[in-house]
């Protein structure tokens, strides 16, 4: 992969992870107190927010809008 990609990636990551653990202190405060917990709500904050957003580049149309092609992620393009 090219370096400045892979150095872009690196940076959104973890400003996902900042957020997503903004996120769960305020919401699900004693999940994070477990390996078992933390690794519980990492996978359901990812899968509910972090995953659809990636998947839009894999999907050819976006569910219920109709689009020949993906709208590109806001993360990416600083919308």
């Amino acid at each position: 992969m090219n370096p400045k990609i892979q150095a872009q990636i690196e940076a959104h990551a973890q400003a996902i992870a900042a957020l997503l653990h903004e996120q769960a202190l305020a919401t699900v405060p004693e999940q994070l107190t477990t390996l078992e917990g933390i690794e519980g709500t990492v996978r359901s904050l990812v899968l509910q927010y972090v995953s659809p957003e990636i998947a839009l580049f894999l999907s050819p149309r976006r569910v219920g809008q109709g689009q020949d092609t993906p709208a590109p992620s806001r993360a990416l393009w600083g919308n």
